[in-house]
């Protein structure tokens, strides 16, 4: 009788992977020709990269261009595998960037160094991820002072380590399977914040009502459904403890403001005693920016909803409104301070040269149309739970994100090896 059994263990890549430097297995050229952001069209048929784009379109491969050109000229054009990094910007650490272009003919503007490869040697979007992952690296080449650079010359100093081709092949779709879902993560959540923006327009205004609510709405200032109160003053020198030494009271500032339910990103403390009682944030309190040197940010506010046993306060550019909930629901107003007609308002009550205030009084003044206090609640319950939902995405995204961080520390080191396919 055989006993012999056959093991379902997948075979895993073998083979010790080879140290390279980037100079002696690659070509380098740099884009050409001064393309300008104004020259890039949606619907231009000269298919074109401009070098920001690097920085805020393209991830690690470039599988399709956004955009076209019609401007004339002698230009460099892609071949399959290039990887694309830019070659100068104002500061060091975007040029730690690259991204493997899988289309040929594709105009490259100036101020992008490509790196030709051979694809018998190297998977251009596995360098892509390895040239990403490797940014103290990359740093250590860039030169410059106000303005930063990264050569050809610097680059051919590159060091990394890379197995076979196929094994290359393997890891690089397995990264691109996770960045698929982040991306698709990501156009979900555009596309579900759109949804909302388009309801709070509808809900926020009495254009749509919900089922079983007729009454008109009434115009009211915000100051007679609650106040507005400003923020504790302190000294940063002698209030604020060290980082390391906790103090009795967290001190909420201007990069606390989210959109959203109100986050806590940089924490420092205040000692007690500098601290009022009505500057102590209460559960659904609007948290706004009251002075910055930035317009965008003054205004923005945030729904206090944190409960995790500490006290909090709020800073002097901060300011608390306080709705009475007799009177309206926090949320309602909260949704309200979202709207672009609060963002107009602002823009006309705005005080200040180099830093833009607000007073409380100018939160108080603004005026607004309020249904009744239960329509009120049931539109907040609606914004709510969109808001739920697409927090829940962001953080299904985010967990994809630090997976594929994860695997990316593993598998371009060489720690992890995976199976073979059949």
């Amino acid at each position: 009788m055989n006993n012999t059994t056959h093991s379902l263990v997948p075979q895993r890549f073998r083979g010790a992977w080879k140290t390279y430097r980037l100079g002696e297995i690659a070509s380098f050229f740099k884009g050409s020709g001064n393309l300008l952001k104004t020259d890039l069209s949606l619907n231009a048929k000269r298919r074109c990269i401009h070098y920001g784009e690097l920085f805020t379109t393209y991830g690690e491969c470039i599988t399709a261009v956004l955009h076209g050109t019609d401007r004339e000229g002698t230009f460099f054009r892609s071949l399959r595998n290039d990887v694309l990094m830019p070659a100068s910007d104002v500061t060091p650490n975007g040029l730690a960037t690259a991204s493997c272009i899988s289309i040929s003919d594709v105009i490259l503007g100036g101020d992008i160094l490509v790196i030709r490869v051979p694809e018998e040697i190297l998977n251009g979007t596995f360098l892509a991820y390895i040239i990403r992952a490797s940014h103290n690296q990359v740093m250590q080449l860039v030169s410059g002072t106000t303005v930063f650079h990264l050569y050809a010359r610097d680059m051919a100093n590159f060091r990394f380590i890379a197995p076979s081709v196929r094994e290359q092949n393997a890891i690089v779709s397995v990264l691109s399977d996770l960045d698929a879902a982040i991306d698709a993560s990501d156009a979900l959540i555009v596309k579900k914040r759109a949804v909302k923006q388009s309801a709070m327009q509808q809900l926020l205004t009495g254009e749509m009502r919900l089922p079983g609510f007729s009454g008109e709405w009434e115009t009211k200032r915000l100051g007679s459904i609650g106040r507005c109160l400003r923020g504790v003053s302190y000294d940063p020198t002698t209030d604020l403890a060290s980082y390391d030494k906790e103090g009795t009271v967290r001190l909420l500032r201007a990069n606390n403001v989210q959109d959203a339910v109100v986050t806590v990103t940089d924490i420092q403390y205040v000692e007690s005693h500098r601290v009022a009682d009505f500057q102590v944030m209460q559960p659904d309190d609007i948290l706004i920016c009251m002075a910055n040197g930035s317009k965008a940010l003054v205004g923005k506010a945030g729904l206090f909803r944190i409960q995790d046993g500490y006290t909090y306060a709020f800073g002097a550019f901060m300011g608390c409104f306080r709705v009475d909930s007799t009177l309206a629901d926090a949320r309602f107003v909260f949704y309200l301070l979202q709207t672009g007609e609060f963002r107009d308002y602002i823009g006309l009550v705005l005080a200040g040269s180099s830093i833009n205030n607000l007073k409380p009084s100018d939160i108080e003044e603004a005026g607004f149309r309020l249904p009744a206090r239960n329509e009120q609640t049931a539109i907040a319950d609606i914004l709510s739970a969109m808001d739920a939902e697409i927090d829940a995405l962001e953080r299904r995204r985010d967990k994809v994100r630090a997976i594929k961080k994860a695997m990316m520390q593993e598998l371009l080191t060489g720690r992890v090896r995976l199976a073979k396919s059949a």
